[in-house]
């Protein structure tokens, strides 16, 4: 039988405390810590890739990925922190390199950094050594160590500059650091005086800005490490001070003065556009770069939570981390709470929304530990509650939070109904019975049991069963009755279950016991109690003939008829909680370090298991799906994980039970007749938007038909203006040329005769010239023959000279070597007299020199003392006089901020009174005009009295108008007509004019391009001959040590190296050759495309038309058809109105005629 392992599947949750715990691989993937994994999550295609964490970790402290996106760096704590450095193109993400601190034991790295080009990476260490680690990481090497800060001043983050490898920030409270790698050490390049602000996060801008957010919501520029100037965040323009020295004081102090309510900006991000942080809880600010400063643009918000009674609280989530996808098509961000959204960046042109507001990235989570978790047969559901006053109904098929809903306290333990349709959820007050609406969770029915900590619905769905402290209520589900009540427990209820055919129920508590009772009479059938050991899971086994529990023990105990049958020792890990999988085959259990084991059935003596990592916090449920495909662990981490049930060749487990899952749902009546009215008044309301669309269309095609009447017009003026000109230019244009033919023809025979003498006169010159440089050449002869005689008469003379001057100065040397002979004897003797004058005179000396010494021992002794009562003295002196400085700096600083303040107050003074002042000019003003309106009133009314009466003339004359312009209208309408052909052809035009324009662009992009390579070529051309310049100065220099061999082989070989191309280049020309063709190729291919869209579109443009013809001429019949209807609704609208007119009179004479009548019969009964 083949081993059964889970395989992790998918996972609800977020893993807060991590430092950049989101980040994007590629496009639509992001990766994130969940539990003790790495995920990565395709949001398109909605699947997930697991990457587990190590086994004897303490847990995930930061995530960093490279630039190239393809590695991802995970900081882990444990007794000596590690940095795991993943390869994420791996499908498991495989593990490159483990990077240790050396030798030297850290607890923790708190973040971290790979450089622009993925080679290096930076780590800071946390508290007490607060050292920066500087790897390169391809190779386990670390190449400097530095120590940032200290206990008092934390970093928060650290980056690599984006233009250089060995430049990196280091920022926290009270530090903002640049250190640079040089000479194998990382060296403080930065030394900014900014111990009072607290910064909390950076980014880099350029090569040498860097922005920084701090906790009291200021942006910083820094420029090279130096304080320049501050972002201003509240209003939309940017204003920045030049002083440097007013801003750094105003800045300083503004930290000062702040108080807690302030915005802080925890996360910021730099983008091509510019910038993105976040501004306090819940809002992203965008900045934009506007030349050399920066303006606010617009804020995206996290929208509120339709399902919460609390309105701040999804609002109020801070900011931890930010990222932006790789084509800078989306930003996303984690809260504090544990949530995920994103942004469309793109879509920030085109909303015109004054707020922009975030989306889910996936579903919401939960953002406290996890205490219930439920499931049903009917549907592939399952439920949770958490701390967090939540409960979430997820479908683990399509991996979707199907419902949510947020109370006012926390929900303690959580059941589904086998049907999926109703829910129990224990409060601290009261156990509450709902239904699981189509939009909603709504409570029908409440019980009186507090603290509910475990609830469970039978197999059947008649009962239920609740704990209340260590008594189990059964209730019934049909009638809401308590049946039972099971005592027994004297702890606390830690696990119920019920058996297949609901007789049963198997419980177990903090008081060691396990009671197996009746469900039909309330008593016990079994009980196994063992006091040493408070259980923290029961379970039936998969025929319910066995129970298997956990508990603080650290083993797994098998019962049986009140005896334990087997044990499975444990580690140094607790059990808390257990599942059996339907089939019998394994045992699942979870343990309070997060992992899941899967144990083999029936269960082994040894130590036998798998085991998964799974969660970073003790596991608190876990369930089997009724199929055997899933299991679902909840964790106090606050994340539900999936994992897929299967062997070890990777099949699923085959389920004897068949299960139809339903697609019913529950709705109430009032909802359902909600619904319907406002679909009602929606279909209403899109009529009505139809027909003023309708009359809007009509309208506006009115005004462009006269519009284009108009520029017809116009149109045909300029065009007769401009042939007249024309006409005219033609006329001057011949004059001009019969002038120039005139003109040109006298200068042919002016410089005929000019060209004729410079030719005789400068024959002339030429024979001159001859005659003169034949008699210089002969000159030249003869002087040449004068200069070799004088050449040969010289060399001569200098040979005579040189050997006279050998012969005497070889007799002088003769003389010299017999001198230097007789001195060498002469200083012997010397050297030896001078030995014996040296010895005695450093006997002498040393006698006085030891005498000398005790006497300024003496002395010296004595001016210590004196110096160390004086250094006493002083050191008191300067205490006091620092002190006073102190007292002196605060009074001036103080004195300087209340005259600060007292200006802020006089300059507040001066505008409110302006404000008055403006407000008494305004309501003078009103009075005024309120008067003159009610004079024009008054006058309007009187000549709207004259305009009725006008009226009724207009109206007569009018009719007899029409009349008159009948036969008039004929005449108009065949205008029409050839008004009509005359557009259709315009726009014939037109389209023949785009079509120009666009072949116009094409060919003026292709002059472009050919500009650009022309003169790339030249600028090749000139830096070959500068190349040419440098090696001939070189070969000159190299000549002039052509007596020299050693220094003509070095520069030989300088030229050589510096000259000659190596064979690396050459394959880089031929590369850059191949890149060259294809760009041409996809550059053809691009404009084929191009060719081929523009026929598409003007075919597409044509139907178009038709279609907007046909649509226009039905619209118009439709309005005329309404027209008449609206004219006959107002006809029968009149005759209902004389009807009821009718009526009223004939009921008023039938009043009458009863009251005539009993007047007579009065008077006969008299």
């Amino acid at each position: 039988m083949a081993a059964v392992v889970a395989q992790s599947h998918f996972i609800f949750g977020l893993r807060t405390g991590v430092s950049n715990n989101l980040c994007f691989f590629d496009e639509q993937t992001v990766v994130f810590p969940s539990g003790n994994n790495c995920v990565c999550y395709n949001s398109a295609q909605r699947t997930q890739r697991f990457i587990p964490g190590s086994e004897k970790s303490q847990g995930m402290r930061a995530l960093a990925i490279s630039a190239n996106r393809r590695y991802l760096a995970v900081s882990e704590g444990g007794e000596g922190a590690t940095i795991t450095v993943l390869d994420l193109q791996h499908e498991q993400g495989r593990k490159r390199k483990v990077l240790t601190a050396g030798d030297t034991l850290v607890q923790e790295f708190v973040c971290m950094a790979f450089s622009p080009d993925s080679k290096y990476l930076i780590g800071q260490t946390g508290d007490p050594e607060w050292m920066l680690i500087f790897w390169l990481w391809e190779k386990h090497k670390v190449l400097a160590t530095v120590k940032s800060s200290n206990s008092n001043n934390p970093v928060t983050q650290v980056s690599f500059n984006p233009h250089n490898n060995t430049q990196l920030c280091v920022s926290g409270a009270g530090v903002f650091k640049l250190f640079r790698y040089s000479e194998g050490a990382l060296k403080q390049s930065s030394f900014s005086k900014v111990e009072s602000i607290n910064f909390l996060c950076h980014t880099w801008m350029t090569e040498e800005r860097v922005i920084a957010g701090t906790d009291t919501g200021r942006l910083l520029v820094f420029e090279s490490g130096d304080l320049r100037r501050e972002i201003n965040m509240a209003s939309k323009a940017v204003q920045e001070q030049s002083d440097r020295q007013v801003e750094m004081k105003k800045i300083k102090d503004a930290d000062v003065d702040e108080g807690p309510s302030v915005s802080r900006i925890t996360a910021i991000l730099s983008y091509s556009k510019g910038f993105a942080c976040s501004l306090g809880s819940g809002t992203v600010c965008l900045f934009e770069k506007n030349e050399d400063s920066y303006r606010r643009r617009r804020d995206i918000r996290i929208p509120l939570d339709p399902y919460t009674n609390e309105l701040t609280l999804a609002e109020g989530q801070g900011i931890d981390t930010m990222c932006i996808s790789p084509a800078e098509e989306t930003l996303a961000i984690s809260t504090d709470r544990g949530q995920l959204y994103s942004f469309s960046l793109s879509s920030v042109e085109t909303n015109k929304e004054e707020h922009l507001q975030f989306e889910f990235l996936s579903q919401s989570f939960h953002s406290k530990s996890i205490t219930g978790l439920s499931i049903c047969i009917r549907k592939p559901l399952v439920a949770t509650s958490s701390l967090d006053h939540s409960v979430r109904i997820w479908n683990y098929e399509t991996k979707v939070l199907e419902l949510y809903r947020e109370f006012q306290e926390e929900a303690y333990s959580v059941a589904l109904h086998p049907t999926g349709l109703f829910i129990l959820v224990g409060f601290s007050d009261k156990l509450r019975l709902m239904n699981l609406l189509i939009d909603d969770i709504r409570t029908f029915k409440e019980f009186t049991v507090r603290g509910c900590r475990e609830c469970a619905f039978s197999y059947g769905g008649h009962m239920f069963a609740a704990v209340n402290g260590n008594v189990i209520h059964i209730y019934s589900v049909t009638s809401f009755e308590n049946i039972l009540n099971l005592k027994g427990h004297n702890g606390k209820v830690r696990g119920i279950e019920w058996s297949l055919d609901d007789s049963r129920l198997v419980s177990c508590g903090m008081d060691g016991a396990v009671y197996e009772w009746n469900t039909h009479t309330g008593k016990r059938e079994s009980e196994s109690v063992l006091k040493s050991c408070s259980y923290t899971g029961v379970a039936f086994s998969s025929d319910c003939k066995t129970i298997l529990a956990v508990g603080t023990d650290l083993t797994l105990k098998e019962v049986q008829d009140c005896q334990v049958l087997r044990e499975v020792p444990a580690d140094e890990v607790a059990h808390t909680t257990l599942a059996v999988s339907h089939s019998g085959r394994v045992v699942f259990t979870g343990t309070s370090s997060g992992t899941v084991r899967a144990i083999k059935y029936p269960l082994p003596i040894q130590k036998e298991w798998i085991m998964h990592q799974a969660h970073c916090g003790p596991i608190t449920k876990m369930v089997i799906t009724f199929d055997n495909q899933f299991l679902l662990t909840a964790s106090e981490d606050g994340c539900l994980m999936m994992w897929k049930i299967i062997d070890k060749e990777g099949r699923g487990l085959k389920s004897n039970r068949h299960i139809i899952h339903t697609e019913e749902i529950l709705v109430t009546k009032s909802d359902l007749e909600e619904k319907t009215q406002n679909m009602l008044e929606l279909k209403m309301r899109l009529e009505e938007l139809h027909m003023e669309n309708e009359y809007q269309l009509r309208l506006k095609d009115m005004n462009y038909n006269e519009k284009m009447k108009e520029l017809s017009d116009k149109f045909t003026q300029q065009i007769e203006a401009l042939k007249t000109m024309q006409q005219t230019m033609k006329t001057d244009m011949e004059k001009q040329e019969r002038e120039h033919q005139q003109s040109s023809a006298e200068v042919t025979v002016k410089h005929s005769k000019e060209l004729k003498d410079l030719e005789l006169s400068f024959s002339q010159k030429l024979i001159v010239e001859h005659e003169r440089y034949q008699d210089l050449q002969r000159e030249y002869q003869r002087t040449q023959e004068d200069n070799e005689r004088q050449l040969k008469a010289v060399e001569e003379s200098r040979v005579q000279a040189v050997e006279e001057l050998t012969q005497l100065y070889e007799a002088k040397l003769q003389e010299k070597t017999q001198l230097l002979a007789q001195c060498q004897e002469d200083a012997q003797q010397q050297i030896r007299v001078f030995k014996e004058i040296v010895r005695q005179v450093e006997e002498d000396e040393e006698r006085k020199i030891h005498d000398i010494r005790i006497k300024y021992e003496k002395k010296l002794h004595t001016e210590k003392e004196t110096n160390t009562t004086l250094k006493g003295e002083s050191g008191i002196m300067t205490q006091k006089f620092y002190g006073l400085q102190r007292q002196i700096d605060d009074r001036c600083a103080d004195i300087n901020k209340l005259k600060q303040e007292r200006q802020r107050l006089l300059g507040l003074i001066r505008s409110l009174e302006s404000d008055i002042e403006d407000l008494k000019r305004q309501i003078s003003g009103h009075e005024k005009t309120s008067q003159d309106k009610d004079k024009t009133i008054s006058s309007l009314k009187r000549k709207n009295q004259e305009l009725e009466k006008l009226k009724f003339v207009l109206d007569f004359q009018l009719n007899e108008l029409k009349k008159q312009t009948e036969p008039q209208q004929d005449d108009i309408n065949e205008k029409r007509e050839r008004i009509h052909k005359l557009e259709e052809e315009l726009v014939q035009i037109d389209k023949s004019n785009a079509q120009l324009r666009l072949t116009v662009s094409e060919l003026r992009l292709k002059l472009r391009t050919r500009d650009k390579e022309m003169h790339k070529e030249m600028q090749k051309v000139k830096d070959l001959e500068t190349h040419l310049q440098r090696l001939k100065s070189d070969l000159h220099h190299c000549v002039s040590f052509i007596q020299e061999p050693k220094k003509l082989r070095d520069s030989v070989q300088m030229i050589y190296s510096r000259y000659v191309p190596r064979a690396d280049g050459v394959s880089k020309s031929s590369a850059d050759e191949d890149i060259q063709k294809a760009l041409c190729r996809q550059r053809d291919h691009l404009e084929r495309t191009v060719s081929s869209l523009k026929t598409r579109l003007a075919k597409s443009a044509e139907e178009h038309d038709k279609v907007y013809v046909k649509i226009m001429k039905e619209n118009v019949t439709l309005i005329t058809e309404i027209n008449d209807l609206r004219k006959e609704l107002h006809l029968v609208r009149t005759q209902v109105k004389e009807h009821k007119a009718q009526l009223a009179a004939f009921k008023k004479s039938n009043k009458s005629r009863p009251n005539s009548e009993e007047g007579p019969k009065e008077e006969d009964i008299n």
